[in-house]
Formats: C-alpha cells, structure tokens, sequence
C-alpha cells in the first residue's frame, strides 16, 4: 500500500475513533518496508490519546495501538536518577 493511500486510512481511522475533522489530525512519523506500513498520528486537540497504526500486508489487517500520556518529566544531564527509582 502507498504511504499516501495509508496515511489517508490513518487519519480516517482516527476521525472515526474520536469523532473529529481530518483537519485536526497529523502525522508525526510514517514508514514503509517491504509491505507493511506504520504510522504516529496524532491531533491538535489538548490530551488526545496518540495512535501508532500498523498495516500487515500479508494479511490484510491494520493495528491500532492507543496511548494517553501518563506523564511527562523533566531530567537534566549530570544529575543523579537515584530518587526516580521509588
């Protein structure tokens, strides 16, 4: 499949899920190898869950795998992790 007929079916994919325009969705990475296609789509829309969407071409079905972020941390360089363990 085409990567542009696959991020069509992506983005329509996600629209159906959220009940969202096709306008507020993008892709953030997008790959083909061989027959199969994997997709990041995500949205404008503040606290939207993010898609990875896979295509198996030898067996004609999409995967799709739906993540909310849980959290989001700040680490800088030189400091010790130590204390992130507990």
């Amino acid at each position: 499949m085409s990567n542009n007929k696959f991020e069509n079916i992506c983005k329509d994919l996600v629209a159906i899920d959220l009940n969202i325009d096709l306008k507020e969705i993008f892709i953030v990475w997008i790959s083909k190898i061989l027959q199969n296609n994997k997709a990041l789509v995500s949205t404008t829309m503040q606290g939207s869950p993010y898609y990875e969407i896979t295509y198996n071409g030898d067996k004609n079905e999409f995967y799709i795998d739906k993540y909310v972020k849980e959290s989001n941390q700040v680490f800088h360089p030189g400091i010790s992790t130590d204390c992130l363990s507990s």
